[in-house]
């Protein structure tokens, strides 16, 4: 079975509106093991990005000003996930998003449902823990998957980490095991996965003004991405 985790970042929440995919992040599993194979490209979106959609995910449109459109990859960007089950997070945002950019392209791609199924892991995750926090930093705390080094939202390292929580959600587990340094430089992870249980005498940062205002922006874009406002309620 070939499943590919996937994430996108955009220049804003909706599509309709105009906005475009900026960067497409993709894990390969097969029967439930990393492969290596994965699919990673950032897009110039010939639009400038939403601020709000910047403090989230750290892209910027002068970033952006030499990278191929969506058009130099769709081709490349469909063969790959030709065929696959995608874990999508939140799946309906994603779709949306690149059966737009298909139908743009104009080069007669198929729609993400002609070549794909798709499974949303927000769904899946609703259905086992309801009622509770499902968004993917809910999801690293309930399954002890670390995220820590995630300072901004990538789709690259995003979908690693969904891999990641996807497997404990269904019963399997895995450490990633793949380092990458993208291309703004951020060195998403040099061993994988690491957990830490029982650590005594941990030195506790507190959030300063500035990264909790950061916070709420973030949310707000969460908010609009998931529908829901569940995520600001208290921790369980």
């Amino acid at each position: 079975m070939r499943q590919i985790v996937l994430d996108t970042e955009t220049t804003g929440i909706n599509p309709l509106d105009g906005h475009r995919i900026i960067e497409i992040g993709c894990v390969e599993m097969i029967d439930r093991k990393l492969t290596g194979n994965n699919f990673h490209v950032y897009v110039n979106p010939q639009r400038e990005i939403e601020q709000e959609a910047i403090n989230v995910h750290g892209i910027t449109n002068e970033f952006l000003i030499d990278k191929p459109k969506f058009t130099e990859i769709a081709q490349a960007f469909v063969d790959y996930i030709r065929g696959a089950e995608l874990v999508i997070h939140n799946a309906p945002f994603d779709v949306g998003f690149m059966d737009h950019e298909f139908k743009l392209a104009g080069m007669n791609l198929p729609v993400t449902s002609d070549v794909c199924t798709v499974l949303d892991t927000l769904a899946l995750a609703r259905k086992i823990r309801p009622g509770k926090k499902n968004n993917l930093d809910a999801l690293c705390r309930a399954y002890h998957v670390d995220n820590g080094h995630r300072t901004f939202h990538g789709a690259l390292l995003d979908s690693e980490i969904l891999a990641d929580v996807y497997l404990y959600m269904t019963g399997g587990q895995t450490a990633l095991g793949l380092a990458h340094n993208d291309e703004r430089g951020n060195d998403s992870s040099e061993t994988g996965v690491i957990r830490i249980k029982n650590k005594a005498n941990l030195k506790i940062i507190s959030a300063n003004a500035d990264e909790l205002a950061k916070h709420q922006s973030y949310l707000d874009v969460i908010e609009k991405k998931s529908n829901t406002v569940i995520w600001r309620q208290t921790s369980e």
